[in-house]
C-alpha cells in the first residue's frame, strides 16, 4: 500500500516518561501504535529495553472509476 510502512522503535531505559516520549513522537509523525514488547534481564523483574511497533497510516486513497 503507498503511504504505509512500519516503525519500529527501541525504547531503553524502560521507565514512564521515554516510553510516554516515544509513543507521543511517532504518532504525531503519523504512525498508529500497534503493540509493545518488552526484553527482560534475567534475574530482574524490570525490563532492559523496549520495542514499540507503529504502523504509518495511509494517506487518503484515490477513488478509480470502474
Amino acid at each position: 500500500m503507498p503511504g504505509s510502512g512500519y516503525k519500529v522503535v527501541e525504547v531503553s531505559p524502560v521507565a514512564e516518561d521515554t516510553l510516554e516520549r516515544a509513543l507521543d513522537r511517532w504518532t504525531g509523525e503519523g504512525y498508529d501504535f500497534q503493540s509493545i514488547h518488552f526484553v527482560m534481564r534475567e534475574g530482574s523483574h524490570r525490563p532492559a529495553m523496549a520495542y514499540l511497533f507503529f504502523l504509518r497510516r495511509a494517506g487518503p486513497r484515490a477513488v478509480e472509476d470502474p
